[in-house]
Order: C-alpha cells, then sequence, then structure tokens
C-alpha cells in the first residue's frame, strides 16, 4: 500500500478532473480563508500565531529597519568575516571599476546588486569570496567635471589640474561609496583599489612594459578619433552615435588630367571630362590626395545633357545622381572599374596637385557615386589607401578643430566643422567644381562625454597592434563562459573589427606614457631601462613626480647612454601623453587579482563593457599572459524608464536611487522603499535585456516583498512554542502531506541553487514566489490551520507540520537571502528558537535532505488534490466545512493510496479530512445504495504514473457534496459536534488534556 511514494523515480501523475495540489492552490485558500476563531470561552484555548515581526514596515519604517537591522546583523564585518574563515576554495568576481565622475545612480544599482546577490550566494555556500571594489579616477570626464567648478581653468598648470581632478574624484567616490554600502553591498571596503593610487599606476606601467617589451605598442602617425572639443584623440569605445547629425553633404567635379588609357577611344578630349564625388564632409577637400574606385564594380560614362560634360560614375549611381542634380545623363559607354587604372584629375581647389584615380576595397554603392574623395589624414580606410601607394598624410587641422598654416589663408584658424566648412563650400563654388550642396542628415560620432562632434585626424600617438593579439584573444575568449550567450558574437565580432587601439591621450590627468623625445629630432627614447626607473618613482611617489620632478630625475643617464646617439639626459623632454583610461581600468587584473594564476572566476557588467573594459582587460592580459583574466563573463542590459524610454531629467523620468530607498522631499510622490524593494527590482529584471524602472515597477516590487513578508509572518507565528531540537518529528512519523511538502522543499532548494549557478536571478524569484504563493500560502497553510489551532500544542500531529514550517521558513529564507538581505536577517532575529543567532549569512546555505526527495508521494496528495478540486468545484461561494464528503474509488491503486489518507470509512480527522478540508471523509470502493436525490455526483479520473513508467494506472472517481448534518463546535469552528453549545469530541478531548471542562 506504501509502495507509491517509497518509489524511487516516479514521474508526476496526471489528474483527469483537474491539475494537482499546486495547480489547485487558489481554491485550497478560498476554502480555508473561511475558518473563523472559536467562539465564546473557547478562544483562549486556540493557539492562535505569535510574533512580533510585521506584516508591512510602511513609511521609514522601512529604511530604519534594514539600518537596525545592518548594524544588529553585522553587514560590516561580513566581508572580513568569511576571508578568515576556513572555505573549500575560493570564488573571485572582479569589480569593474565604476567612473568616479558623479553621484550614484541606477545603473550602479543594477550592477551593484547584481554582483551582491552571487557574491553572498557563493558565501553562504562555503566559498571565500574575494571581491575588492574599486573606481576608475583618471580621464577626460573628471578633469572637464573638475574645471567646470573653477574660473580661469585654461589658465590652470598641469598639476593645478591634477589637484582639482583627484579632488573631485575622490568625492565622488565617497558619494557613490556610501549608497554602495546602504544597498548592503558586501565588500573589502576598507581596500577598495583606486586607479590614482602609486601602486596601482606602478602595476599598470609594468603591463605597459611587457607589452612594448613584446612589440605589442608602437608610436606612428595616422588618422584617429579626435574630440576637437577636448583636444584629445578617443578610442572607438568612447564615441557615441548621433542618428541625427546633419552634415554639408556635396557633390564635386574632378576634372580628368590624363584619362585612362582603356577610356581614350570614349574620352578623346573634345569635351570635357570629370570624375563625380560625393562627400559629407567638405572641409577634407584640401587634403585630398586621391579618388578611389572599386575594381570590380561596373562604371558608366555619361554625358550632361545639359551642360555637354563628360562624367564618370558608377552605372549603378547614374540614375539616383541625375535625380538629384536636376538633369539627365545619356549612358556614353559603360567599363569594368579597373579601366579606370593610371588615370589621374585635378585637385578641385588646389592649382596644380594631381590626384590620382586609385583602386580601392572600401568603395561602396549604396551612396553617393561610387568614386570615393580620399583624404588620408582624414579617413582611416583613405590612409590604408595611402600607406599601399606612398601618398603623402598630410593633416591641415590642429589640436582644436582648426585649420593650420598650411592649409591657407582663405581657410587658416577657421573651425573645421563650421566656418571652415562654409570657406571650403565656397572654394569648390568659385573653382566651378561645385555641382550640388545639401544637408545630409546621418549617424556620426560624437565624443561620449563632451557631447560634440568627433573628426578623424591624423596625429603622432601610441597604439596597440591589436591585430597581433587578436586572433589569441579570440581563441582565449571562445574557452570563457559567457552569459548570456547571446554576447559571445558580439564580442568577438568589436575584437574581430579593432586593428589597432590608440592608447595615447592629450590630456594631463592620467598616467603618463613613460617615454622621452629628443628636443631637435621629435625622436622618442623609450626603453626597458627608462621604463624601469620611471616605473620605482611612480611606485613611491604617483604619477605626480612626472609632473613635478626634473628630467635628470625621471631620466638617468645610464638609459641615455645606453639609447645611443651621443646624447645628454638635458636634450631630452617629458612626453606630454597619459595612457587611455582603458588601458587604465583594463590592467585592473594585475593589481587587484591574486595568486599566480590572477584570474577571477567572473567579471559582471552592462553590454557597453563588451568593446570597454572586457575587451581592454582581455587584450592587456592576453597579449602579456597568453590567457583571460576572467573564467565567466555575465553581461547585463542597461536601465531604462518603466515605458523603456531613456532617462532624462528634461522628461522628469530620471530614477534616483537614493530617493527610491530614503523618499523624496514627498514621501506621497516619493516613498522610501528601502534598499530591498531596490535588490528586488533588480532580481526579478531580465537583466539580460534592458531593465525598466519607474514608480509602477517599484510599487509592485514593494507588494511582492509584503506578499513574502505575510507568508514569512504566518511560519513565524506558528513557531512561538516551538522548539526544533526537542520538537521536532521525524519525517517517517510525519503526516503524508508534510512528508509531501518537505519533498516540494527539497526539489524546490534544488531549483533554487541552480538559478543562482546559472546568473538567472529573475528565475530565482519566480521560484520563490511561486512557492511561497501556491505550496505554502494557497495549499499547505490552508489545509494545516485546523492542526495547528486547534490540536493540543504537543500533539505530534501539531509538532508535525510545525517541523516542515521550520524547515521551509529556514529553507525560503536562505533562498532570497542574496536578493533581499535585510529581511532574510530581520526574519532571523523573530525566530523565537534562535536566540542569539549568528544570522543567515553565518550558518550557509539551504540544508534540504536528500531523504525528503519521495517522488511517488505525489500520486496521493495530488490525488487527493484532485478530488477535493472536485469538491469546491460543485460549492461555489460556499463554506466546505458545512458539507460532508462521499468518495468512491473503483478497487485498485488509487484506493489504496487514498486508504494511507485515511484508514477508517469515515472520519472527521483524518489526513485524507483535511485536504478535503471538509467536515467529514467518507472512504467506500462503490456508491452508497441511498443517496440524496439532491446530491452532487463528480465523477473524474486520476492518473497514476510510478517507477519511470513501470506502473501506469489510471482509476475513476466520484465525488458527492453532503450538507453536514452536524452542528458547528464552538471552538474549531467545523461542523463535527452534537449540539453547537458542546464543542466537538476531538476538542473535548484536547480541552481535557489542558485540564479545561
Amino acid at each position: 500500500m506504501l509502495r507509491a511514494w517509497r518509489a524511487p523515480l516516479a514521474a508526476r501523475a496526471r489528474a483527469g478532473a483537474g491539475a494537482g495540489a499546486r495547480g489547485r492552490a487558489g481554491a485550497a485558500s478560498e476554502a480555508g480563508s473561511r475558518q473563523p476563531l472559536a467562539e465564546g470561552g473557547y478562544r483562549d484555548s486556540v493557539l492562535l500565531p505569535r510574533s512580533r515581526f510585521a506584516a508591512q514596515l510602511p513609511g521609514r519604517l522601512q529604511p530604519d529597519t534594514e539600518l537596525e537591522t545592518q548594524q544588529k546583523s553585522g553587514f560590516s564585518e561580513l566581508y572580513a568575516w568569511q576571508r578568515q574563515r576556513k572555505a573549500k576554495q575560493e570564488f573571485c568576481l572582479h569589480d569593474g571599476p565604476p567612473y568616479a565622475n558623479g553621484d550614484p545612480h541606477v545603473g550602479h544599482a543594477l550592477n551593484k546588486i547584481l554582483k551582491d546577490i552571487t557574491n553572498r550566494f557563493y558565501m553562504m555556500r562555503g566559498y571565500k569570496v574575494h571581491y575588492v571594489p574599486g573606481w576608475d579616477c583618471h580621464g577626460l570626464p573628471i578633469e572637464l567635471k573638475a574645471l567646470s567648478e573653477v574660473k580661469g581653468a585654461e589658465n590652470l598648470s598641469p598639476m593645478e589640474i591634477r589637484q582639482k581632478a583627484r579632488k573631485f574624484a575622490e568625492r565622488a567616490m565617497e558619494k557613490q561609496k556610501s549608497a554602495f554600502i546602504r544597498w548592503g553591498i558586501m565588500a573589502d571596503w576598507e581596500n577598495c583599489y583606486r586607479t590614482f593610487d602609486p601602486k596601482y599606476e606602478a602595476n599598470q606601467l609594468r603591463v605597459f612594459h611587457k607589452m612594448y617589451d613584446k612589440g605589442f605598442i608602437y608610436r606612428d602617425y595616422k588618422p584617429v578619433f579626435w574630440s576637437p572639443s577636448a583636444k584629445t584623440a578617443l578610442a572607438e569605445a568612447e564615441l557615441e552615435y548621433n542618428e541625427q547629425h546633419v552634415s554639408r553633404s556635396a557633390y564635386i567635379k574632378f576634372p580628368l588630367l590624363k584619362t585612362p588609357p582603356k577610356l581614350t577611344s570614349v574620352i578623346d578630349g573634345s569635351s570635357p571630362a570629370s570624375v563625380l564625388v560625393w562627400t559629407t564632409q567638405p572641409w577634407t577637400v584640401p587634403a585630398n590626395q586621391a579618388v578611389c574606385y572599386m575594381p570590380d564594380s561596373a562604371y558608366s560614362i555619361v554625358k550632361c545633357t545639359t551642360t555637354g560634360e563628360y562624367f564618370i560614375l558608377a552605372a549603378d549611381r547614374v540614375e539616383s545622381t541625375a535625380a538629384v542634380l536636376d538633369t539627365q545623363f545619356e549612358v556614353i559607354s559603360t567599363c569594368k572599374g579597373a579601366d579606370l587604372a593610371d588615370g589621374s584629375c585635378a585637385h578641385p581647389t588646389i592649382p596644380g596637385r594631381v590626384s590620382p584615380l586609385l583602386p580601392a576595397n572600401h568603395v561602396t554603392m549604396a551612396k553617393g557615386t561610387g568614386l570615393v574623395h580620399t583624404a588620408p589624414a582624414h579617413g582611416m580606410e583613405d590612409y590604408s589607401v595611402a600607406s599601399h601607394h606612398q601618398l603623402p598624410t598630410e593633416c591641415l587641422v590642429d589640436e582644436s578643430g582648426y585649420f593650420t598654416e598650411a592649409a591657407g589663408p582663405e581657410l587658416q584658424k577657421k573651425n573645421v566643422l563650421e566656418e571652415g566648412n562654409e570657406a571650403v563650400i565656397k572654394m569648390l563654388q568659385a573653382a566651378g567644381s561645385l555641382l550640388k550642396e545639401e544637408k545630409y542628415m546621418h549617424s556620426y560620432p560624437y565624443d561620449w562625454r563632451t557631447k560634440k562632434p568627433m573628426i578623424i585626424r591624423a596625429s603622432k600617438q601610441w597604439f596597440v597592434n591589436t591585430a597581433s593579439v587578436k586572433a589569441a584573444a579570440q581563441e582565449v575568449l571562445k574557452k570563457v563562459k559567457i552569459v548570456p550567450t547571446s554576447a559571445v558574437n558580439r564580442m568577438l565580432e568589436m575584437l574581430d573589427r579593432r586593428t589597432f587601439w590608440c592608447i595615447s591621450r592629450q590630456r594631463c590627468w592620467g598616467v603618463p606614457i613613460p617615454v622621452f623625445y629628443q628636443k631637435n629630432t621629435g625622436e622618442s627614447l623609450i626603453n626597458s631601462e627608462t621604463i624601469t626607473d620611471v616605473i620605482k618613482i611612480v611606485e613611491q611617489q604617483g604619477t605626480d613626480a612626472w609632473w613635478t620632478l626634473p628630467i635628470e630625475q625621471l631620466l638617468s643617464k645610464e638609459a641615455v647612454a645606453k639609447a645611443g646617439g651621443g646624447h645628454d639626459v638635458l636634450d631630452y623632454v617629458k612626453g606630454q601623453d597619459v595612457l587611455d583610461i582603458w588601458f587604465d581600468s583594463g590592467t585592473s587584473w594585475a593589481h587587484v587579482l591574486e595568486g599566480t594564476e590572477q584570474r577571477a572566476d567572473t567579471y559582471l557588467e552592462g553590454k557597453d563593457q563588451l568593446g570597454g573594459w572586457f575587451q581592454s582587460s582581455l587584450l592587456t592580459s592576453v597579449a602579456t599572459r597568453k590567457k583571460a583574466p576572467f573564467k565567466t563573463l555575465v553581461v547585463h542590459g542597461f536601465t531604462l524608464g518603466e515605458k523603456g524610454e531613456k532617462m532624462s531629467k528634461s522628461i522628469g523620468n530620471v530614477v534616483d536611487p537614493d530617493v527610491v530607498v530614503n523618499g523624496g522631499e514627498d514621501h506621497t510622490k516619493d516613498p522610501p522603499y528601502g534598499a530591498d524593494v531596490l535588490r528586488w527590482w533588480v532580481a526579478e529584471s531580465n537583466v539580460f535585456t534592458e531593465v525598466l524602472i519607474g514608480p509602477v515597477v517599484l510599487n509592485a516590487a514593494r507588494d511582492d516583498i509584503n506578499k513574502l513578508r505575510n507568508t514569512l509572518r504566518f511560519m513565524l507565528g506558528n513557531m512561538a512554542d516551538f522548539n526544533p531540537e526537542t520538537d521536532s518529528i521525524p519525517p517517517s512519523e510525519m503526516y503524508i502531506v508534510d512528508q509531501y511538502m518537505l519533498h516540494l522543499l527539497q526539489d524546490y532548494g534544488s531549483k533554487v541553487t541552480e538559478a543562482y549557478k546559472e546568473y538567472d536571478y529573475s528565475k530565482v524569484v519566480r521560484l520563490l514566489q511561486a512557492f511561497c504563493s501556491r505550496n505554502l500560502s494557497n495549499f499547505y497553510f490552508s489545509i494545516i490551520k485546523d492542526r495547528l489551532y486547534c490540536e493540543e500544542e504537543k500533539d505530534p500531529k501539531r509538532r508535525s507540520c510545525q517541523t516542515v514550517l521550520a524547515e521551509a521558513l529556514d529553507i525560503v529564507v536562505r533562498s532570497f537571502a542574496p536578493v533581499l538581505p535585510h529581511l532574510a536577517e530581520e526574519v532571523f532575529q523573530h525566530i523565537p528558537y534562535k536566540k542569539d543567532s549568528e544570522g543567515v549569512f553565518r550558518t550557509g546555505w539551504i540544508k534540504a535532505s536528500s531523504g525528503w526527495k519521495k517522488p511517488g508521494i505525489e500520486e496521493a496528495i495530488e490525488g487527493a488534490c484532485a478530488m477535493r478540486d472536485s469538491f469546491l468545484g460543485s460549492i461555489p461561494g460556499k463554506n466546505a466545512l458545512e458539507y460532508e464528503v462521499v468518495i468512491v474509488i473503483e478497487p485498485g491503486l488509487l484506493f489504496e493510496l487514498m486508504e494511507a489518507l485515511q484508514a477508517e470509512e469515515s472520519s472527521s480527522v483524518s489526513q485524507l479530512n483535511e485536504i478535503m478540508m471538509a467536515s467529514q471523509t467518507t472512504l467506500l470502493s462503490e456508491v452508497p445504495k441511498e443517496i440524496p436525490t439532491d446530491a452532487n455526483i463528480i465523477k473524474g479520473t486520476f492518473l497514476i504514473n510510478l517507477e519511470g513508467g513501470d506502473i501506469r494506472e489510471e482509476s475513476s472517481y466520484k465525488v458527492i457534496a453532503l450538507p453536514t448534518a452536524k452542528a458547528k463546535c464552538p471552538r474549531c469552528r467545523r461542523y463535527t459536534s452534537d449540539s453547537s453549545s458542546t464543542p466537538c469530541p476531538r476538542c473535548l478531548k484536547v480541552l481535557a488534556g489542558k485540564g479545561s471542562t
């Protein structure tokens, strides 16, 4: 008879008349909620829940309780405690440094809370967690913000700028650090790393040294992304694209000087002939050195019906170009692009300059004319063509984005993106070279911090040759676990596109590139000796020394002598460039990660770091050590307003995490939610896409936590007279429904653990909510209330469900502790039998016993629940206690299972009756002969599926609901008494045991 739930590998049963217990929890809750308290003089004999744990914490109570909990539970000592204990192994999450340039925002909250959930989970599982928080402290954004607070900033010396930037960064870090601690972030707050610390800077320069020695770092003169507004080069990761940027595009003719040999038969010189070019950057035309074509594409020689001129352009672009120019083209001949070889044109604004026609693979046919004006100083592909054909790369634009003297008197000192552009267009008009000029909206790169347009400009810079590291980095990346997997290809593609990395910046707030230049020739001096000497000084004094010490203290005579050339130390000057902040932060592994491996288990950052910190960390590590600094990458999305819009002060949808936690000036508009609401928002969101936040989202999060508090309060309230050490009941002696709950608890614990391991915290929340709502509140709590409240205090039946509640409380609280640490510790402070408890986090992870797993037990309980659902469905809106139930099951396995829940034919106190929630249940194998004519008979079937399908049996059953003839017991309120003034037999027995009458 008991073999059903002892089967080791049972599959879940399928109910014909309704799903199992979990699927019908709502009906149980509805029926159970109608059981009122005892009446009259029996009220004091009922064991009602008692707990000081609040169902809700309105207003300031929530944040105040959290602060009290942090203090009582030792939040600030937890990191140090877990570092000192013995642990089976270490888990290292390396903190990608947030930028120290402003107040904490919801993006910080999303990132830091995700990290903290991860760290707390691993710590609870017995790992020694290594998590050293850090900040990115150098760079232009900090410099600009610091200088914006100063009058006459343009007159400050480099050291004055550095001092102001340092102070600004320190203030920002303190603000952010306070917020992170308030959110409950467990970390080594006493030993944070900052990229301006001398030891950090020295380690960074050691990585630079290794990369230079291996030939990965070099200096070159070539075009880079240049920010005129910040007067510095930027890396591609520091750009953002403005989709609404408007340029002044121009159709320009370059008159043929030398007709391509293969086209002489078509273009005989009798009429003027030109190649047609389209550009969105007319200001670059003075720097033109060539016109490029695509060798494999078709080109047409056309005659303009208006002027009679001949033009060459791509065959695919003839019609659209004629339409734009408001003319008609007659196609005279068509040829291959390769037939344009050996031709040349006159430069449209510089008399005497020749622009050869050259083949190039970057020419596209999607827009323009299929012929590309080529200015090597102002385009990456243009530079590549120039290098191949030994063309000059002449830059006519200075660091501020103004034309230099070399551009000529008409252009000198004019801003290339403004009046300089206008001047070039007028020069083209005057030369008769401009056919059309119009506004053109397109995506254009902007400086990510100044929000101003970029230009491409050739200058001497320091580069990492990523082309030579890329293949190894891509191979290494294939061995890294990336969550979500969709991010893998994005990072591989970004790596693939990156042929070089410009690491020099023309600013003073950063780590100097340790290079010296010969005063007369500009030749650079950098070798192992010079770098090593600088590193020693930096480690002791920090990088300020580069600006404060005279050159003879930074550059030794020995290093100069070794370089040769017969120079003296004073023949050299210090370089003025600093390292890119991505190089700053990308070398953090060399300073923060411990041990010979210097490898983290996890890096966890936003998706923008696929081309930022993740990539710079990978490239520097692979270049110097041929391995990644991480085993796992976790990539989350960005935060947006709750309608999916970007947050902006002008829209008024910016969510300030401090206001979320502590409330705003007007609490009716901005209530104080506390940190756990912020943490719940993070955990419940699908963080692998964009994460929405706003009042609706936050209110829903608070409501979810309040529902959880109610569930916890019920369990705590029923623990007031229970001590697990002395009162627990062994599972084998429990009610079967209690064993079933232990089985579900074991399954819940396993699933939650797996979800945490996969960084799927929204699944953790879903599992928690489903278990608490369906399995506990709506199902289990509903059916055990009578046992808890009305049985004798120490009755084994009551102790049985109390044992389950104690286990459920412990497992549920531990399961959400990484997400809601304040609530978890608050609950532990209210558990009556945990006096002077060490708390949740110091006592480990879920301890569900594998012995609780009894798959076959589901068949008994879910079979009973299927019948209970049939019964409750037949009396909608009525109190189940006013009925007695007759269950008729044909002889077989299902009958045996129900017989295990109720041995006698009829009972008001059996396990089966408890599940049915009626006042009495009768179990029969055939329909009674006498049934009232108005009785409602519900038919159903239940499929028993045991031992992996070896035992399958579908049984029919009938449920008959009859109004009870008994009176309502004044103590338990069930209809089980002979008189409404006298307690029922069960209650009389309990009262007698208490010495009552």
